[in-house]
């Protein structure tokens, strides 16, 4: 057991719902859009756009997972 909430955590964190393709690209760019002009310095800014990032990414794999996994 860690002291600390992962960022992560595969057990409680599954996302129900596996986005189509385009709508996973299309938020990822829209969430790196909102976090690009995050202060570097500020650690806050910093947690917020770590945990935004970290879920589109999250999206955006298993939306290209989930594409080639599809029978052509």
């Amino acid at each position: 057991m860690t002291s600390y909430d992962p960022l992560y955590d595969p057990e409680k964190d599954v996302h129900p719902v596996v986005p189509a393709l385009e709508q996973a690209i299309d938020r990822a760019r829209k969430v790196l859009a909102e976090k690009t002009p995050a202060n570097i310095h500020d650690q806050d800014e910093m947690i917020r756009a770590a945990y935004g990032l970290h879920y589109v990414l999250h999206d955006l794999l298993a939306a290209l997972d989930a594409e080639q996994d599809q029978p052509q």
